[in-house]
């Protein structure tokens, strides 16, 4: 279609062969393939110059037609990640939303003006499964996750907190120190079995050699801490969820114990990734990386 337009606007084949940078003959091969398989005359010739007939012209109309929609398909499927606006899917854990994305989505809708940027808050369980269906084009899981058809970028690490029930409130940043004994003894309220979190302060409780007398369990970070302020007992909780002033909690670890989580970005393996979800996640990766981590010590 390209190269019938071509000499339909210049009347030779050689000046279209110029514009299109291809050999003369070439041309004519294709003009002669393009009327064999029309079954019709596209041109006669006069002269030097060859002369549409009324069926190019009429093939004129459609050909215009099909590189006005080729040009829409490749603009559409440009992958620029500044001109990207098709629909981005992003799952994280409602903490590290609350706690640690506020500026960086700022940074990002300025950085990425034109993506159409959806929020969905999850578990790292729900979030994997979004991202194996398709449904999220990139997530930010808690680790370990062993999941071969994803593509893992790890961000930072993050301690994990016991906490426990304060008379005052405090504003202390200090972590104190807690016993293995006293933990054995105390009541505790944590996320629920089956979660990503949940496995991790598992494994944590059998290396002190512990079984946990769990008393309540639930998903939502600020509803434990609020449980635990209203002395229902002992919680494990990530250390940017502690922040702030006048909670009434103290914050604890067990001496040369700590409990860490690895935060990290997750994208479906593809051949041709998106490139507005790998610039995303470069984005992210430098906003939030080890570098930027104000771990509590």
């Amino acid at each position: 279609m390209e190269v019938f337009l071509a000499v339909m606007e210049h009347s030779t084949v050689t000046r279209a062969a110029e514009i299109l940078r291809v050999s003369p003959g070439a041309i004519s091969l294709q003009l002669k393939a393009l009327g064999q398989e029309l079954r019709t005359p596209l041109f006669v010739r006069s002269g030097k110059r060859i002369v549409p007939t009324p069926h190019a012209f009429r093939l004129a109309d459609h050909a215009r037609e099909v590189m006005r929609k080729m040009g829409e398909i490749h603009r559409d499927f440009a992958d620029t990640p500044t001109a990207d606006s098709r629909p981005f899917r992003f799952a994280t854990g409602a903490t590290t939303l609350i706690y640690r994305l506020g500026p960086p989505l700022r940074s990002l809708r300025r950085k990425f003006p034109h993506a159409d940027l959806h929020v969905t808050v999850g578990a790292t369980e729900k979030t994997v499964e979004g991202l194996m269906e398709r449904k999220f084009d990139l997530g930010l899981i808690s680790l370990p996750w062993a999941q071969p058809d994803l593509t893992i970028m790890p961000l930072y690490q993050e301690e994990l907190l016991i906490i426990r029930p304060a008379q005052t409130a405090t504003n202390d940043r200090t972590v104190a120190t807690i016993q293995i004994r006293e933990l054995a003894e105390a009541p505790f309220l944590l996320y629920p079995h089956g979660s990503n979190m949940r496995d991790l302060m598992e494994r944590y409780f059998r290396e002190l050699g512990i079984a946990p007398r769990v008393i309540m369990e639930a998903d939502d970070t600020e509803v434990i801490k609020r449980l635990v302020e209203y002395g229902f007992g002992y919680s494990i909780l990530p250390q940017y969820a502690l922040g702030g002033r006048g909670h009434r909690f103290q914050k604890l670890r067990v001496p040369g114990r700590r409990l860490i989580r690895q935060q990290a970005l997750a994208m479906p393996k593809s051949e041709y990734p998106r490139a507005l979800t790998t610039g995303i996640a470069e984005f992210l990766k430098s906003a939030l990386g080890e570098k930027n981590s104000d771990l509590i010590t």
